[in-house]
């Protein structure tokens, strides 16, 4: 990944943000946000959806996570190794190590899944173009770069920004969803 100052000045700025927000805060925006995600004809219509176990400040997908595995649906979550991270199915919470970043991941012997009808992404911010932007790592912009799933970052609105700088290797959202709006960017 190339270090981006203004990127990385950024990034911290939206995290101070984003973690200032109260706990309570956090899960009433949350449960708004994962019910207009879960309204979209996208999420009704996909079979096979990569996730991500939130940790801290994130929007919480715990309960998402629940509900689309009691609703049947095929659900994966990322899992490190070897600093490349791949998507594994899971079928059950309580089945999960602690990763690399000390965040839930799916057992090594969990089968892989290479092919999602959709990606949801997390995110310290977003613009309104899908530009996002991520802790820095570059992992989702690696594992996204040429995967034709549908993307879509899940938000604060107070994530929402006019601009964010853009590298080549950043992989653009197809849809954002924030508490107050469903936005596509594609």
């Amino acid at each position: 990944m190339t270090l981006n100052p203004e990127k990385a000045a950024l990034r911290k700025h939206l995290l101070e943000k984003r973690d200032s927000t109260s706990f309570d805060l956090i899960g009433i925006h949350s449960e708004k946000i994962l019910s207009k995600l879960m309204k979209t004809k996208v999420i009704s219509e996909a079979e096979s959806i990569a996730c991500y176990y939130s940790i801290g400040s994130e929007v919480q997908t715990v309960e998402l996570i629940t509900q689309l595995l009691d609703e049947k649906k095929s659900v994966s979550l990322p899992r490190i190794s070897s600093n490349t991270m791949s998507f594994r199915t899971i079928d059950d919470l309580s089945r999960l190590d602690k990763g690399e970043f000390d965040i839930p991941e799916p057992k090594d012997n969990a089968p892989i899944q290479e092919k999602h009808d959709v990606i949801l992404v997390p995110c310290v911010g977003l613009d309104v173009e899908g530009n996002r932007i991520g802790y820095g790592q570059g992992f989702y912009d690696k594992y996204l770069e040429g995967n034709d799933a549908i993307k879509i970052a899940l938000s604060y609105s107070k994530q929402i920004v006019k601009s964010i700088p853009v590298t080549d290797e950043d992989i653009k959202m197809d849809w954002i969803i924030t508490e107050k709006d469903v936005i596509k960017t594609s």
